[in-house]
């Protein structure tokens, strides 16, 4: 008399544990991708501290601080978040260097974000442009846009 046997063979194991190994492989590189992106998107908002005193230093005088002291901002080194280890002002724009706690992918790197104005007129709001973004129709941009970052890695709004 014959028993039935209940379970898996070890082919059948190694050929599911194979899938589960290259599905893993897949996910990995675009988990790391957006990984990074949220930790761009995360270190963004440190730009603003800058934007405040470089609109009003355009509504007042129509120029735009060309560095951080006319910015009135501490010496770049000195403004810093988890992700950026410096935040520097360039004739009105604003270019952070991640650092820090940032992942490998971004050490070093910069991102952008250079004023785009209506020059016959200071009362028009001065509108951001974001590391590779284009600017609106009618405006123009200010400053030197250092953005290295690869566009993998960059927010929808700063490609």
């Amino acid at each position: 008399m014959h028993s039935k046997q209940f379970g898996f063979t070890v082919i059948e194991m190694m050929v599911v544990v194979s899938i589960l190994a290259i599905l893993a492989l897949i996910a990995i590189p675009s988990q790391i991708e957006r990984i990074v992106r949220e930790e761009v998107k995360a270190a963004m908002p440190l730009a603003d501290a800058a934007k405040d005193p470089i609109s009003e230093a355009w509504k007042a005088t129509k120029t735009l601080p060309i560095n951080n002291a006319e910015a009135l901002l501490p010496v770049p080194e000195k403004v810093v978040s988890n992700f950026i280890s410096k935040l520097e002002v360039a004739d009105g724009a604003i270019h952070m260097t991640f650092g820090n706690k940032a992942r490998t992918q971004l050490s070093g790197k910069v991102l952008s974000f250079r004023p785009a104005v209506i020059e016959e007129s200071q009362a028009v709001p001065i509108t951001w442009v974001c590391g590779n973004a284009k600017a609106p129709n009618q405006m123009a941009v200010k400053g030197k846009n250092n953005t290295n970052i690869p566009d993998i890695y960059l927010p929808g709004i700063c490609r």
